[in-house]
């Protein structure tokens, strides 16, 4: 195959499964800037790895796999640039009375901002399982096992109902 047809190649699954790169720009950052940046990385990665992609795989689960590894990675040098970058001040030590849980805050909201405190790895099951993935496609996507797939994803979805009860009960 020559150049030519691999980006062509290239382009059409990038384009087919941009959603995937959205989403998981969204979810690791904030900021609009930092969202562009990190789907740009993803792009390159995808692209070094393009040559070694294993057709055994949908295109999804393999854009899946980079994308979520580039974006943890992403993550944990924006948050220890930040950390170093930023100083200490009165708005960040002083919190709101409100907790930000308030009669417009919709569910969504409450479990969109629970799975965004989650550790990267259940963040990224979370995701996956809100994608309707099957277990065994998150398995291949993460790199661990169907049981512990099914283990994690119940625990937080146990952890997310007890929270949820809290909220409502307040």
């Amino acid at each position: 195959m020559d150049e030519t047809d691999k980006s062509d190649i290239f382009l059409s699954v990038v384009q087919s499964n941009k959603g995937i790169l959205y989403k998981i720009a969204n979810s690791y950052c904030k900021n609009a800037e930092d969202r562009k940046d990190l789907v740009q990385e993803i792009i390159v990665q995808l692209w070094k790895s393009f040559d070694d992609y294993d057709d055994h795989f949908r295109y999804s689960t393999w854009i899946y796999r980079i994308s979520l590894n580039v974006a943890i990675s992403f993550y944990r040098k924006e948050n220890s640039r930040k950390k170093i970058a930023t100083p200490l001040t009165d708005g960040i030590i002083n919190f709101p009375d409100n907790d930000g849980f308030g009669d417009k805050e919709t569910d969504l909201g409450v479990l969109q901002r629970m799975i965004s405190q989650l550790k990267d790895l259940d963040k990224a099951l979370m995701l996956l399982y809100l994608e309707e993935k099957s277990h065994k496609e998150i398995s291949q996507i993460i790199g661990i096992s169907e049981t512990n797939v099914a283990t994690k994803i119940n625990r937080i979805k146990s952890s997310f109902r007890q929270k949820f009860m809290h909220l409502k009960n307040q």
